[in-house]
C-alpha cells in the first residue's frame, strides 16, 4: 500500500485570547503598577509610565472635546478614526495613546508622504480629526494641532476616561488603520483590531520574553510600517523603557549602531536591506569588533532574508550567543504569521533561502491550488492564512476577494481566509516562500505594488505608454525601473520626468525613468518584460565596462584633488551602475544619482579599501560629491587646518563653572563608560557611578585652575568639555574603582614623558586630559566639536604662556585629527594589548594589536 499524501496545513498553537481587552487599557494597567519607572527616553529626556498615562487622558479629552464641536460622525465603516502626522517624539506616543483613550483608532500619515496620496487616504477614511504638529495647507485644512490640544488639555483631567466618555460611548474594537500599496494600483487602507494586535503582542511576549536586564527596548520604525506596533507597543505593555529614535538616525547606521551600542540594546526588527547597512558599518573599523554584543535577538522582516546575509551575520556574530530571526507576513495579517529562528551559520549549510517557519499562536497556514485544494508537502501553493491575526478587512470593503470564507475548517476562530498573493511550499516541515502571484514587490520593507507605480507615471503629461518593472528584488541591486514612450510633441526627459513623480509618489517608489522609441513585445502582444531587465542589465554593465566606461565629469576639480576624485567618482559608478542617472562630476548629487541608505555604506566601504576614509555620516549628508570630495582624507591629507574650523560660529567655549556640573558628569560618563576604547576591555568592572565619582573628586581643582571649559551650540545646549590640568601641578586623587588600572596605565605611558622629556616647573606643559562630547552628536557634529576644542586649548595655553600641550589619545580620530593636522610630535606609539599592569596582569590583552596609546607633544 502507498502512504497517504501529507497535505499543505500547519497549524499554530491555540491559546486562550481575552478578546474584549483593549490595549489602552491594558498600558493604565501598566502605568498604575509602574507610574515612577521611565516608558519613554527621546533627546536625553524621559516619559515616567504615569505622566504619559496622564498627558495622554488629558490630550484624549481635548480630542473629545474638538471631535465633537465639528459635529464627529463615523466614517462608512462605522469607525471614528484620527489621522495623525507627526515626527517620532515622546509627543507621538502621547497622541496616539490619547487616541485609543478618546475611543478612535489612529491613522498614520507620513510628513513626507505626497499630497496625491494624503489626499486619497483622507477622502477615503474620513477621519474625524487630523492631528499635526504644524500646519502644512498643502497637504490638508483645518488640521488640529498638537501644541493647541495639549493647551486646551491642561486643566483637564488626567483620570482614564470611562467608555461613556468615548466618541463612540462604548469599548473601541478597532485600534489603527494602515495604508499599503494596492493591487488595483491604488493605495488601500487596512483595518486591525485591538484583539488582532493583541494576539500578535501576546505571542511575541511568550515566544521572545523580554530578559530581566533589557529595560530598554528602541522604536524607530516608521509609524505607517506595520511592525512599528509591535516594536513600540510590546515594550510599554510589559512595562519597558522605549527610546524613541529619530527619523534621521535611523537613516544614518553608523548613528543607529552608535544609539543600540550605548543603551545596550538586546533586540532589534529591521529589513534585511537594513541589516546588510548594520553589517557593512560594523566592518569598517576593526575597533568595531565586540560591538552591539549585547543585541543578542534580531528580526528580519518585511523583505526575503537571503541566505548569504544570513551567513554574513553570523561571520560577525559569531559566539554563538546571538539569534536571527526570519518573520514573514504582511500588514493584513498584523506584520507576522510565521516565523523561523536561526541560531548559528551551520544551519543554512548548501541553503539559498531562509525558511519562513511556521504560524504563530492562534493561526493556521493552507497552501492551496487553483482550485482552493490543499497542495502535497513539497509543492508549492499559493499561502492562505485563517486565525486571530487577520485584519477587519479594508477600508469601504475594497478587495472583498483577498477575505474570504474558509471552506476547510468549521472553527469560528478560523472562518475567514487572508489570500497573501505568495507562492510558499513546506519542506521538512517549515515553510519555505517561493515569490509573490502578483506584481507586488518589497522595498525597504514596504510593499510597493508595480501597478500603483505604473499608473502614476503613465498620468505623467507627455507620456504615451510605460512599463514598471523590479530588477533583482531583495538584492544590493536591486531597481525599480520605469520604462516609457511619450507622445510626439513631448520634449520631456527622464530627469523631467523624474523630477514631476517626486510630488507624487513616496521617496521608496520612485523609479528610474527610461525614455524609449518602442516597448518590446511578445508575439502575443504582451509587453516583453525579460527584454527590458536584459536591456537594463546590458546597460548597467556597459556603463561599466573598460570599452566604454563611465561617464565621469572632471570639471572644476582642483589639480591636487584630481587623484582622489578619481577613485570617487570611479567608485561611485561602479556601485551605482546601470542606475547611475546622470554624469558623475562634483555637483551631482549621490542620491539623485540613484544611490541609497544601503549603497551609500557600500561607497565608503569601497573608499577606504582605496586608500580613502569619510564617515558614514560624513558622506550621507554631503550635498554633492563635492562635498565628499573635501571630506575624504587620506594618509598624506593634511588639508584642514585650525584656523580654518575656528572660522564656525556655530559653537562657544565657557570656561568651566560649577553650574556646569551636571552636563559635564553626562557628557564624561556616556563618551568614556560607552564608547572609550580602553574601559572596553575592563567591563563589566566597570560603571557609571565610577564616572561621576571620579569627576566629583576632581571638580573642585578643575573650577580653581580655571584650564577647563565646555563647549555650547548656538541653541546654548553643552556638546562637549575639555578637562586640562598642568601637568606639573595636577591634584592627587584616591581612585578605588577599575578605572585605577587606566590611569596607573597613562602614568606607565606618560610619567617618563612628563619628567624626562618635556619641560620642567610649573606653567610649562598644559596637559589635556579628558575630552568629552554629547552622545547626540552624529558623525560629523563630533568632530566639529572636537576640532574646536582642540583649537580652544591652543588658544588658552598660548594665553596662559605654557610653552606646549601633552596629550595621550587611544581614539583613531582624535590620533588621526593630532597628527594630521594640528602637528602634534608623537613621543610614544603604544601596542596596548602589551601592557602588563603592577599585579602582573594583562587587563588589555583582548585588544586587537590594532589598538594604540599615542602620546604626543605640541610645542607653541
Amino acid at each position: 500500500m502507498g502512504s497517504i499524501p501529507t497535505l499543505s496545513i500547519l497549524r499554530g498553537d491555540p491559546r486562550p485570547l481575552d478578546s474584549e481587552a483593549s490595549l489602552h487599557r491594558l498600558l493604565e494597567r501598566a502605568a498604575g503598577a509602574s507610574a515612577q519607572q521611565t516608558a519613554l527616553l527621546f533627546h536625553n529626556q524621559s516619559t515616567s509610565f504615569g505622566a504619559l498615562d496622564a498627558a495622554a487622558s488629558r490630550l484624549a479629552r481635548a480630542l473629545v472635546r474638538r471631535a465633537r464641536n465639528v459635529g464627529a460622525r463615523p466614517n462608512s465603516d462605522g469607525d471614528f478614526l484620527v489621522a495623525v502626522c507627526m515626527e517620532p517624539s515622546e509627543r507621538l506616543v502621547v497622541a496616539l495613546l490619547a487616541v485609543w483613550k478618546a475611543g478612535a483608532a489612529y491613522l498614520p500619515l507620513d510628513p513626507a508622504f505626497p499630497q496625491a496620496r494624503v489626499a486619497h487616504i483622507l477622502g477615503e477614511a474620513r477621519p474625524v480629526l487630523v492631528l499635526a504638529e504644524k500646519e502644512d495647507p498643502e497637504l490638508f485644512s483645518d488640521a488640529a494641532l498638537y501644541e493647541d490640544l495639549r493647551r486646551e488639555a491642561a486643566d483637564l483631567s488626567s483620570e482614564p476616561l470611562p467608555d461613556a466618555e468615548t466618541l463612540p460611548g462604548c469599548a473601541p474594537t478597532l485600534a489603527l488603520v494602515l495604508y499599503t500599496s494596492g493591487s488595483t494600483g491604488v493605495p488601500k487602507g487596512v483595518r486591525l483590531p485591538h484583539a488582532v494586535v493583541l494576539n500578535r503582542l501576546r505571542w511575541q511576549w511568550r515566544t521572545f520574553p523580554y530578559g530581566p536586564q533589557e529595560r530598554v527596548c528602541v522604536f524607530k520604525t516608521a509609524l505607517t510600517f506595520v511592525d512599528s506596533v509591535g516594536e513600540l507597543w510590546g515594550p510599554l505593555l510589559q512595562e519597558r523603557s522605549v527610546l524613541v529614535v529619530p527619523r534621521e538616525v535611523t537613516k544614518d547606521p553608523e548613528r543607529l549602531l552608535r544609539v543600540l551600542e550605548d543603551h545596550q540594546i538586546e533586540r532589534l526588527v529591521l529589513v534585511p536591506s537594513l541589516l546588510r547597512s548594520l553589517l557593512l558599518a560594523l566592518g569598517l573599523e576593526s575597533r568595531n569588533k565586540g560591538m552591539l554584543s549585547r543585541l543578542k535577538t534580531w528580526v528580519c522582516s518585511g523583505e526575503p532574508l537571503s541566505a548569504q546575509l544570513a551567513r554574513e551575520f553570523f561571520t560577525y556574530f559569531e559566539s554563538g550567543d546571538h539569534i536571527l530571526c526570519n518573520f514573514y507576513g504582511s500588514t493584513e495579517v498584523m506584520g507576522d504569521v510565521t516565523y523561523h529562528v536561526v541560531r548559528s551559520a551551520a544551519e543554512l549549510k548548501d541553503s539559498t533561502k531562509v525558511p519562513i517557519g511556521r504560524p504563530l499562536d492562534n493561526t493556521a497556514i493552507y497552501l492551496l491550488d487553483d482550485n482552493f485544494r490543499p497542495v502535497v508537502s513539497g509543492e508549492a501553493g499559493e499561502l492562505y492564512v485563517s486565525g486571530l491575526n487577520l485584519a477587519q478587512g479594508y477600508v469601504k470593503g475594497r478587495d472583498p476577494e483577498r477575505f474570504l470564507a474558509n471552506p476547510l475548517t468549521v472553527d469560528p476562530e478560523h472562518s475567514r481566509l487572508y489570500r497573501t498573493g505568495d507562492f510558499a511550499r513546506f519542506v521538512k516541515g517549515t515553510l519555505v516562500y517561493e515569490g509573490r502571484t502578483d506584481s507586488q514587490v518589497k522595498i525597504r520593507g514596504h510593499r510597493v505594488d508595480l501597478a500603483e507605480v505604473e499608473r502614476a507615471v503613465a498620468g505623467l503629461p507627455g507620456v504615451d505608454k510605460c512599463v514598471v518593472l523590479c530588477y533583482k528584488p531583495g538584492e544590493l541591486e536591486q531597481a525599480l525601473l520605469a520604462y516609457v514612450t511619450t507622445c510626439k510633441d513631448s520634449s520631456m526627459s527622464s530627469q523631467q520626468l523624474e523630477a514631476v513623480l517626486h510630488k507624487n509618489l513616496a521617496a521608496y517608489m520612485l523609479p528610474q525613468v527610461f525614455v524609449v522609441d518602442s516597448i518590446p513585445l511578445l508575439v502575443n502582444g504582451k509587453t516583453d518584460r525579460q527584454a527590458l531587465l536584459r536591456r537594463y542589465e546590458s546597460y548597467s554593465t556597459s556603463r561599466n565596462s573598460e570599452s566604454e566606461g563611465p561617464e565621469l565629469d572632471y570639471t572644476g576639480v582642483p589639480a591636487n584633488r584630481l587623484d582622489a576624485a578619481r577613485v570617487l567618482f570611479e567608485t561611485v559608478a561602479e556601485v551605482l551602475g546601470g542606475g547611475t542617472r546622470s554624469k558623475v562630476g562634483l555637483q551631482a548629487n549621490f542620491y539623485e544619482l540613484g544611490g541609497n541608505s544601503l549603497n551609500s555604506v557600500f561607497t565608503v566601504t569601497k573608499l577606504r579599501q582605496l586608500g580613502y576614509t569619510i564617515g558614514i555620516t560624513d558622506f550621507i549628508s554631503s550635498v554633492n560629491l563635492q562635498q565628499v570630495l573635501e571630506r575624504m582624507q587620506s594618509n598624506d591629507d593634511t588639508t584642514a587646518t585650525v584656523s580654518e574650523k575656528r572660522e564656525s560660529k556655530r559653537y562657544s567655549a565657557e570656561m568651566l563653572q560649577d553650574q556646569h556640573k551636571q552636563s559635564v558628569n553626562h557628557m564624561i560618563t556616556e563618551s568614556f563608560y560607552e564608547k572609550a576604547d580602553l574601559e572596553q576591555w575592563l567591563k563589566p568592572d566597570i560603571h557609571r557611578e565610577d564616572y561621576k565619582d571620579l569627576t566629583d573628586k576632581l571638580w573642585e581643582p578643575l573650577v580653581q585652575k580655571n584650564l577647563s571649559f565646555i563647549v555650547k551650540d548656538t541653541q546654548g545646549v553643552p556638546v562637549g568639555v575639555a578637562l586640562n590640568f598642568d601637568a606639573h601641578d595636577e591634584p592627587a586623587v584616591e581612585i578605588t574603582s577599575k578605572l585605577l588600572i587606566v590611569f596607573d596605565f597613562l602614568e606607565f605611558l606618560e610619567g617618563p614623558i612628563r619628567d624626562n622629556k618635556l619641560p620642567q616647573g610649573k606653567g610649562q606643559v598644559l596637559h589635556s586630559f579628558m575630552m568629552a562630547t554629547h552622545p547626540s552628536l552624529n558623525y560629523q557634529q563630533n568632530v566639529e566639536v572636537i576640532q574646536f576644542m582642540e583649537a580652544e586649548v591652543l588658544t588658552i595655553a598660548h594665553s596662559r604662556g605654557f610653552a606646549g600641550i601633552f596629550t595621550t589619545n587611544t581614539n583613531p580620530l582624535t590620533q588621526q585629527l593630532g597628527t594630521d593636522i594640528y602637528d602634534y610630535k608623537v613621543f610614544n606609539d603604544y601596542q596596548v594589548n602589551l601592557y602588563e599592569a603592577p599585579d602582573g596582569s594583562k587587563p588589555f590583552s583582548e585588544a586587537p594589536d590594532s589598538q594604540r596609546a599615542v602620546c604626543s607633544w605640541r610645542p607653541i
